[in-house]
């Protein structure tokens, strides 16, 4: 993977229920994508546009861009990795100490599931 500060580029998505239109410094690339993902944390420079594109023998892309490849699976292999790294004494620990948690039936449940879920979008960002 290249150092190289990444570059912006002019990207117009026109959505409906069932299609979408492309475009990738004003060139159409829709015709294999199906499916894309737009990510923006308001505290970074540039949103992320993920194209997810059909595995046809013939499909051809030429434009030069920042390319994130999304797998359809989902990522079994990230989320065991990750439930391996948890310490149960520290999410216990760190659930019984949540400001939302209840004292209905479940709720430390919910606080773990709630705590595993902000540990992994940590992580996540900063992956």
């Amino acid at each position: 993977m290249s150092d190289q500060t990444p570059t912006a580029h002019s990207v117009r998505i026109d959505a409906q229920p069932g299609s979408a239109s492309i475009r990738l410094d004003g060139n159409e690339i829709g015709r294999d994508v199906v499916g894309y993902t737009l990510q923006h944390d308001i505290h970074s420079a540039l949103p992320q546009l993920v194209l997810h594109t059909r595995q046809a023998a013939g499909t051809l892309f030429d434009a030069f861009a920042q390319v994130v490849v999304a797998a359809d699976a989902p990522p079994v292999d990230a989320i065991r990795a990750f439930l391996r790294t948890i310490n149960p004494i520290e999410l216990e620990q760190t659930a019984l100490e949540r400001d939302d948690l209840g004292d209905e039936r479940y709720d430390l449940t919910r606080a773990m599931l709630t705590q595993l879920t902000d540990w992994a979008e940590e992580r996540g960002a900063t992956s």
